[in-house]
């Protein structure tokens, strides 16, 4: 598929198509149940990534947002912060 034909389907793409897209990717299946291909899980999220941005999805709601917070051991600077898995 061209990046020409890529853009302007994730342009096309409605909030039921986004919805879908997203249960698909993180079932890694289809609605039908047949299995997503690694090739079809990476198209599906990339286009699922160009339609948050698109939209203006907030970036806490993003497919793939890391939620950065304390782990609370302390606020020692020289510490990594623990990350929150969000789905």
């Amino acid at each position: 598929m061209s990046v020409m034909t890529f853009d302007k389907m994730v342009a096309q793409m409605t909030p039921a198509m986004y919805d879908s897209f997203k249960q698909a990717i993180a079932l890694r299946k289809w609605p039908d149940g047949r299995r997503l291909t690694q090739e079809q899980t990476e198209l599906c999220l990339e286009a699922v990534m160009k339609y948050e941005i698109a939209h203006g999805v907030p970036e806490h709601e993003r497919v793939g947002h890391l939620d950065r917070v304390s782990c609370g051991s302390g606020d020692d600077p020289g510490e990594p912060d623990a990350i929150t898995w969000m789905n």
